[in-house]
Order: structure tokens, then sequence, then C-alpha cells
């Protein structure tokens, strides 16, 4: 099967799953938004919740939708400067610019296919910075090592503040998680088997290192390796924790204005926004195009803990999917694909 082909139908599975898990939202919702307008004898008709969605969303406050653009912006103005510092200890000094822009560029690719940013991003910053291919992406790996480590934090801390709602939750749809006690079987399958796949191959080395398949391999791991080691050898090592803290403060905000943006939620407040924007985040890290669909599904179920109607979580979730990724993701990462050939054309890397 040629490569083509292969990514080609990578990419209908994957769309493929964040518009079935979309559509699988949206159906729930609206029977029970449908349910809820036979309650108040409005006829059927007159319950779309497509309209509703379109509704609440014209009538949001577009000025804290454009905080949200702003808020955006200035996390990824800090993870671009905590990016460099990375770089630089690989003995390049790369243009801030190019770091801010390339970042944009790698969300606009995750809108198209899952994951496809954390390679377009690094091979974006080699070309024009004409550095290693592989140990820009070691740094990477570094830069997203940090975000997982942030967002099982903010996860702990969502856990202590709103662990009550959540545990009745849990108890409430427990016959729900039941359903996929099969999987269990299936992580502890893969688990064992990657266990026995990379022991296998560690006592194979030397002959797999004699390969030419395998030297490349080596050269690679290597590379990336190297590209790991850098967070140990920033320079002002507070100052990488100072940029780590503020983006994701940033993240909390972009939630938190969203919030303030519409009107079943303007009042719900910090924590709220906290346990919607944790919720949010890791339906966004499962991999569907932007987190389409998984997002709306965790966002909404979130917003359901502090007694946000299912209608009304999901236009929230909606007015704050497409914000993003359409005010922010599309728009910034249109103008990065525009003009990082034209900054870089006669631009000499030091």
């Amino acid at each position: 099967m040629s490569q083509s082909l292969t990514n080609a139908l990578k990419f209908i599975v994957f769309v493929g799953l964040g518009f079935g898990i979309l559509y699988l939202v949206y159906r729930n919702q609206q029977e029970a938004y449908a349910a809820d307008c036979a309650l108040r004898g409005l006829a059927e008709g007159e319950c779309s919740l497509l309209d509703k969605v379109l509704r609440d969303f014209a009538g949001a406050n577009f000025a804290w939708l454009g905080m949200t653009v702003v808020a955006f912006c200035v996390s990824n103005l800090s993870r671009a400067l905590r990016w460099n510092m990375l770089l630089r200890t690989l003995g390049k000094r790369p243009r801030l610019v190019n770091a801010f822009l390339t970042i944009n560029l790698g969300y606009l690719a995750n809108l198209g296919f899952p994951r496809l940013g954390e390679i377009a991003r690094p091979a974006a910053m080699a070309r024009y910075e004409k550095m290693k291919l592989e140990k820009v992406i070691g740094t990477v790996v570094v830069d997203r090592m940090v975000d997982v480590i942030c967002l099982l934090t903010l996860s702990g801390l969502t856990l202590l503040l709103a662990g009550d709602r959540i545990m009745a939750w849990l108890t409430d749809n427990a016959s729900v998680t039941g359903r996929f006690a099969g999987l269990e079987w299936l992580l502890l399958s893969v688990v064992v088997l990657g266990t026995a796949g990379l022991a296998l191959a560690w006592f194979q080395r030397r002959r797999i290192a004699a390969t030419r398949v395998g030297d490349k391999l080596i050269s690679v791991i290597r590379g990336f390796v190297e590209g790991l080691r850098t967070i140990a050898t920033v320079e002002r090592p507070w100052l990488f924790v100072l940029h780590s803290l503020n983006i994701w403060l940033m993240y909390f905000l972009m939630t938190l204005f969203v919030f303030l943006s519409y009107a079943p939620t303007a009042d719900l407040g910090p924590e709220a926004a906290l346990t919607t924007f944790v919720s949010g985040g890791w339906g966004i890290v499962i991999p569907s195009p932007g987190g389409m669909g998984s997002y709306h599904y965790l966002a909404q179920s979130a917003l359901g803990l502090y007694g946000v109607a299912g209608e009304d979580g999901f236009a929230w979730a909606n007015i704050s999917f497409f914000s993003i990724n359409i005010g922010c993701n599309v728009l910034i990462g249109l103008i990065a694909l525009l003009f990082l050939p034209r900054i870089n054309r006669n631009y000499v890397p030091t």
C-alpha cells in the first residue's frame, strides 16, 4: 500500500472518529432538547438544536471572544520563547518570529490530521533555521512532556476542588464505564507485547545496528535523545518554568473568557471554568482533528456537573471550539503559512 493511500485512510478514520462523536453528542442532545420542548408545550419545528446553537453563537459577547484570541496569542508567544530556550542549547539562536509562526502552523496542521502538527512544526523550524530535524523533534517532545505534566497537575487540582461533584457523576454513570471493561484487557495486551518487543530489540541491538536501517535508526535516536537533554541545560530555568505557567494560565483564561461570553455560563465562576478546561483538555488529547467531538462531549459533561443543561453545554462547547479553532488556529495558522516563506527568503541562521 502506498504511503499516500495510507495517509488518506488515516485521515478518513480520524476525521470520521471526530464527526462520529460529534454526531452522537448532537443526536443525544437533540432528543433531550425535543423532550424538554414537549414539556413546555412547544412545537417540534421550533426545537432545532442546531438553530439554538447558531442563535447562541450570534448572541455571545464577541468582546470576550476577542479576549480569547488575545490570550491564545500570548500563550503562543510564551511557548515560542520557551521553545527557543530549548533550541539554543543545541548551539543555535533561532528567531522568535520563526518559533511563533511554526507553532501556529503546527496547530493548523493538527486540524487537518491529528498530531500532524508535531511533525510540521519541527520540520518547518529545521528547514528555516538549518537544524537537524531529529534534534528539533527532541525539543518538541520535551515541550509536550512539560505540557503533560502541567495537565496532570491541573487535573489533580481539579479533583481537589471539584472531587465531590466528579465522584457523584461517576457513581451515577457507573453502568457506562462497565461497558468498556474489555478495554482493560486490550491495554494490558498492548503493554505486554510492547514490553516484549522492546526487550527483544535490546538483546538483538548489535545485529540491528549492523544493518543499514538499524544504523540510520540509531542515528535518529541519538539525535532525539540529545534533544531531550536540552531541558537540563537551558539558561535561566526559572524563566522556563515561568513561561510554562503562563502558557497554561492563558489556556485557562481562554476557557474563562468563553464562559463570560455566554449567558448560561457567565456566572459559574473559576472552579467551573477550571473543571471544564481540564475536561476539555483531555478531549483535545484524543486523536481527532482539533479534539472535534471528544472535546464537545467532555466539556459538555463537565458543564453538566454545575447544572448547565445539555443543550446549553453543547452550544457552549461549539462556541468555544469554533472560536478557538477558526479565530485562532485557522486564521493565525494561515498567516504563518503565508509569511514564513517570505520572511525567511534571504534569512541566514546564526
